[in-house]
């Protein structure tokens, strides 16, 4: 079968390795990925504290997450291309800088929601630089082969951080203040400013400025960061701000789409050297496995922002309690991330571990429905472990299949278009995720005469709730509506899980031995690569990957 010879290839390098300097750059990576992690989710226990000490709203609260989202995902693909043109170390450092900056403007100097919002936006590109760059820097480094084993220090750090956010978050809000989530990015900060310099030492090609402007792709940039902008805020707006139908949210939604459009055909038909390679895009398998990282960042953020918030409105938790109850998830994410890391590596095939990742958190997702106010903790923090598992085997697999299905030359920009996805999946799913709770928990609420406004404040009137007799008729109908609002986006990430179980069966077999090809080579590296020509070293075919002496290796 043609599967089966395609997924056939070469023994993996034995003689590859890392050395020290390799190492270095992997913990520093892992450094700074733990602080962006951390910045992602920190703020999910922090919302209601947040929106009262800055005189916001509730929609203020929500956009205070959504912006960092929104802009760290939609500068992603641009920041791997400028580090083409102008280095990985320098674009690295760059992000790193933005975020500094974007932390320094939340605090301690925003004292009101729309300094605030600047600083967050800042803080977005930033972090959206330090998790691009980190894929594209491991694909510079590391064979696809032993990639999903040494890569698993940045998913280890990235996953701990994501987890660990919403607990930390809330010791902050109880013991001290919101501003310490932002006061300890600056530790990680100078850390990585310090580190980068030191061990990201990357060759880069030698031009001057004016000429490295030059190569840019502004047009396509623009059209492309301004429409995924648009795209993201109408997404944002529906069902929260404004109705669905609403021109408010329909106009920038329509822009967005037309504006991407017209930078795809622009990056076919115009860009000298465009920052959107189409050979991306050159098989249904790599479209299915870009689909499978979008939900993966999807489900995970819905997740981590609504399940620590199920514990505190259904089972009156502390900010800190509810942040430790999403323990299981940390617990069996992690090390089945590793396990699924060392597995593939050793075996070579990916395909198994994202249609087994896709079912086990199919079921973990459907699991959730079934909580509620009367749900045991045992039986809860099994459900919680299922989808950890789940979710831990799908870090790993779903990001080497992208790599494995890419061709040679391609395997940076598609880590990089792996990392995308994810991120723009997190920016979606938040939205969408209070999107589908404010308009269920809104409709129980309708149906049992209670006031609308509960649903629109939903965080802020908890402590109301909590301040009330447990046998209040009115608490006992409102906490009916949260819970209905919490299996509203229980039942979309289930069925978003589902889907993308049904998508990954497309993704075909690609070997995962594939020879290191990048122009960008580690100074005082252990296993240094020959020097580049700018052209592929060695012969490769689409259809068939030949390897020096004709060894078959699947397809580049």
């Amino acid at each position: 079968m043609e599967g089966s010879r395609l997924e056939k290839g070469p023994a993996p390098d034995a003689e590859w390795a890392p050395g020290k300097k390799e190492y270095a750059v992997m913990a520093t990576l892992a450094i700074i990925s733990l602080m962006v992690a951390l910045d992602a989710t920190i703020l999910v226990s922090v919302l209601p504290a947040l929106a009262v000490d800055l005189g916001g709203t509730a929609t203020d609260a929500f956009w205070a997450g959504t912006s960092y989202l929104l802009s760290c995902a939609v500068c992603q693909p641009f920041i791997a291309a400028l580090s083409d043109i102008f280095g990985r170390k320098e674009l690295l450092v760059s992000s790193v800088f933005l975020f500094t900056l974007g932390t320094i403007l939340c605090a301690p100097i925003a004292k009101n929601f729309p300094v605030f919002f600047v600083g967050r936006s800042i803080q977005g590109i930033g972090g959206g630089g330090i998790i691009t760059m980190g894929q594209v820097i491991f694909a510079d480094i590391v064979p696809l082969r032993q990639r999903p084993k040494y890569f698993s220090f940045v998913l280890g750090a990235w996953a701990l951080g994501s987890v660990l956010g919403p607990l930390i978050g809330g010791l902050f809000v109880e013991h001290a203040t919101w501003a310490w989530c932002f006061y300890l990015n600056f530790p990680f900060c100078a850390i990585g400013l310090v580190l980068i310099p030191i061990y990201i030492k990357l060759t880069t090609s030698k031009s001057s400025l004016m000429s490295k402007l030059s190569r840019v792709d502004w047009v396509g940039g623009l059209f492309f960061i301004g429409g995924m902008t648009s795209f993201l805020i109408g997404i944002s707006w529906a069902g929260i701000q404004f109705a669905w139908k609403s021109a408010q949210a329909i106009a920038p939604m329509v822009v967005g789409i037309i504006a991407v459009i017209v930078s795809v055909i622009w990056e076919k038909h115009g860009a000298q050297e465009p920052f959107l390679r189409p050979s991306l895009f050159n098989s249904v398998s790599a479209l299915a496995t870009y689909a499978c990282a979008l939900f993966q960042g999807f489900i995970l953020f819905c997740a981590l922002y609504y399940i620590p918030f199920f514990f505190t409105a259904i089972r009156f938790k502390s900010p800190t309690n509810s942040g430790l109850d999403i323990f299981p998830v940390t617990c069996f994410l992690l090390p089945s991330s590793i396990i699924i890391s060392l597995v593939t590596t050793r075996i070579g095939r990916y395909r198994w571990a994202i249609w087994s990742g896709w079912a086990i958190t199919s079921v973990g997702c459907g699991l959730l429905v079934l909580m509620d106010t009367h749900t045991r903790t045992a039986i809860w923090a099994v459900i919680l472990a299922v989808f950890g598992i789940g979710h831990g085997m799908l870090l790993t697999s779903v990001n080497i299949g992208i790599q494995a299905v890419s061709h040679v030359e391609d395997a940076d920009r598609a880590a990089a278009m792996y990392a995308f996805m994810r991120t723009l999946g997190m920016a979606i799913g938040v939205a969408i995720g209070g999107t589908v709770f404010q308009n269920v928990m809104l409709k129980k609420l309708n149906k049992l005469g209670l006031p609308a406004a509960i649903a629109h404040d939903a965080e802020a009137y908890v402590k109301n709730l909590a301040q009330m007799d447990p046998d209040d008729p009115q608490r006992v109908a409102t906490i009916s509506g949260y819970l209905a609002g919490f299996r509203g986006v229980f039942w979309t990430i289930t069925g978003a899980a589902i889907a993308s179980f049904v998508i990954s069966l497309i993704i075909r077999r690609y070997s995962m031995d594939k020879l290191l090809e990048t122009k960008f080579r580690l100074k005082g590296a252990r296993n240094p690569l020959p020097p580049s020509t700018g052209a592929p070293s060695h012969v490769y075919d689409v259809k068939r990957l030949t390897v020096g002496d004709g060894t078959r290796a699947g397809r580049a």
